[in-house]
């Protein structure tokens, strides 16, 4: 499977939502602190983590881009990172989108549209439904947690006329209602796909989570670390 996504992750694209006004939150989310990143940037690195070719980020101004440290991630050398600025973002979610999708590379297979605010998405979710989009069981790959769809959603390319037309504060969820016989569900046991950050509250459940993870991870490496040197191995 490695030597086959190798051909093919490059015409996978993604476009990260980085343009929204937090009306609800009451201040920017995207820009709150998540370790030693933001909200934003950790989505940013999880989907260069991933098996996708490209990122398409989707900012309210280049200030943002700056503000929140975007630059570093071109250390990803092997990945292509375009910043598009969205000057009609108060149009809601469907502006950001149309905005990106000006952008994909023009040999992308498919576009994963992904929210800026679920910073607990893991790489290999991102990889899954990228397998199972490659793999040809459906043209619209969706994340399923214990039944409730979730996000992100990868599109095959013949649903970008359709996403042009998409107006307003949604995404996707017509056109996956109209094509459901080319839905391929993939399921998952992370329930970040379910869950984004709208309120403070949710910004503190969700972190106070990722760092019983990250305290959990470690804790895992301390004990690799140890029975290594159990074996006389550094």
């Amino acid at each position: 499977m490695g030597r086959a996504m190798a051909k093919t992750e490059k015409l996978i694209s993604a476009i990260l939502l980085g343009a929204g006004e937090s009306k609800r939150m009451g201040k920017d989310k995207l820009r709150l602190s998540w370790g030693k990143s933001t909200v934003f940037g950790h989505c940013l690195k999880t989907l260069l983590q991933s098996e996708l070719g490209e990122v398409v980020v989707v900012v309210r101004s280049l200030s943002e881009q700056f503000e929140d440290g975007i630059d570093r991630y071109r250390t990803f050398k092997e990945k292509k990172i375009k910043i598009v600025v969205n000057p009609d973002y108060q149009r809601g979610m469907s502006s950001s989108i149309v905005r990106g999708l000006k952008y994909l590379h023009p040999r992308s297979r498919g576009v994963l549209i992904v929210l800026g605010d679920q910073p607990l998405l893991k790489a290999r979710t991102i990889n899954a439904l990228i397998h199972a989009f490659v793999r040809r069981q459906g043209k619209i790959a969706v994340p399923y947690y214990h039944g409730r769809r979730g996000t992100p959603i990868l599109f095959d390319r013949d649903y970008v006329k359709d996403l042009m037309k998409l107006t307003g504060d949604t995404g996707g969820r017509r056109i996956i209602e109209t094509h459901v016989d080319k839905v391929v569900r993939v399921r998952t046991r992370s329930e970040a796909v379910v869950r984004d950050i709208d309120t403070r509250e949710e910004y503190e459940r969700q972190k106070a989570v990722g760092s019983r993870r990250k305290g959990q991870g470690k804790g895992v490496a301390q004990w690799a670390r140890e029975k290594r040197l159990q074996r006389g191995i550094r």
